[in-house]
């Protein structure tokens, strides 16, 4: 959507029928890889730096970020550094996510905790 912000559009990888959605924040310090048929809806952030808050001159960190195939980062949601959200998992509405988040987990709320396993319905 033209209305994305993506910092540094060279560390933004994304695969076949990958989308980001309205409003959201991509800050690709370090590389962002969106997969095939993930999804990255309105308004969330991909946040891949923060200040180490150890060092007194509070120095820029880094790390990459994974949305893995089939993945959906839900409206306003919060991925940080580091973090790889697995094969078909789903990171719900306004979720805080700082650790991976396993396949098909749904993970909800600050910081994000695991709700239930996605399961799919037969079409």
């Amino acid at each position: 959507m033209p209305s994305a912000k993506i910092w540094a559009p060279w560390n933004l990888t994304m695969g076949e029928q990958a989308t980001i959605g309205e409003g959201v924040n991509c800050y690709c310090v370090a590389p962002i890889e969106i997969a095939a048929h993930a999804t990255v809806s309105q308004g969330a952030h991909l946040c891949a730096a923060s200040h180490d808050i150890e060092d007194p001159r509070m120095k820029l960190i880094r790390a990459p970020i994974q949305i893995q195939t089939g993945a959906w980062i839900c409206a306003e949601a919060f991925v940080g550094m580091g973090v790889v959200v697995e094969e078909g998992a789903v990171v719900g509405a306004r979720a805080v996510v700082v650790k991976d988040v396993s396949a098909w987990d749904v993970v909800v709320g600050n910081p994000a905790t695991f709700l239930k396993k996605r399961e799919l319905r037969d079409r």
